[in-house]
């Protein structure tokens, strides 16, 4: 019963957030997709995050901001809000610039990763993650965080149209 609950809200947030016509999660709709479709697209998608988050790229920015659409979004992290593609790309560049380049070695690292399609065209992920590295005095150092995203597929590519991060607690 509770599970049912979660789908239920999880399909009223894709259709509220995502905003897509005809995306809704009825059972008809759901049905049109078999097990092996879902998989297929959760399978896509994770592949598609992990290659983005590949911190070995050459422009780790560019990399990240692939996931995002060229129109409007929202994004949750840090206590703020942003609206637009060009805003997150001010916050992914800046972290970038005062973090980020200061990691040596770092690695994108997933610790869970679940993927819920919601229909042909919308789905959630919420995962976790690490970010080891060591920092420019030789230190070990760890990031990591929870994410919650809400993909949509527009133009014939899924794109994150709805997002939360939210950091994981420092370590002593």
């Amino acid at each position: 019963m509770r599970l049912r609950n979660v789908r239920r809200w999880s399909c009223a947030l894709a259709i509220a957030l995502v905003a897509l016509p005809g995306a809704g999660c009825s059972t008809t709709r759901d049905a049109e997709l078999t097990q092996s479709e879902k998989t297929a697209i959760a399978d896509s998608l994770k592949k598609l995050v992990v290659s983005a988050y590949d911190l070995s790229k050459p422009d780790p920015v560019a990399s990240l901001m692939s996931l995002y659409p060229d129109d409007s979004l929202v994004s949750a992290s840090a206590g703020s809000v942003v609206r637009t593609r060009a805003q997150l790309e001010e916050q992914v560049r800046t972290f970038w610039t005062y973090v980020g380049s200061n990691m040596q070695k770092p690695r994108w690292e997933w610790t869970s990763m679940t993927i819920d399609v919601l229909s042909p065209d919308a789905a959630a992920m919420t995962s976790t993650y690490q970010i080891p590295h060591t920092t420019p005095q030789g230190r070990l150092h760890l990031l990591g965080g929870a994410w919650t995203a809400i993909f949509a597929r527009r133009g014939g590519r899924w794109v994150i149209v709805q997002e939360h991060l939210s950091d994981a607690p420092s370590s002593p």
